[in-house]
């Protein structure tokens, strides 16, 4: 399980970076317009880094 939690953890802090950073490959991948068209460029930014916030507490939640 402690493979799988720092796997989540990851997950979630990549999150976190590339909706900070704004990186465009990111943001304009194809599974990410969905969010992008829903809550436009900056909310799709907020989401990903609640997402991330999500993933984190998960994978530390799963590790204990």
């Amino acid at each position: 399980m402690l493979l799988y939690g720092i796997v989540i953890i990851l997950a979630g802090i990549f999150s976190i970076v590339c909706a900070v950073f704004d990186f465009n490959w990111f943001i304009n991948n194809h599974r990410a317009k969905v969010f992008v068209k829903l809550f436009k460029r900056n909310g799709a930014r907020v989401f990903y880094i609640v997402l991330g916030i999500v993933l984190c507490i998960l994978g530390i939640v799963i590790i204990q």
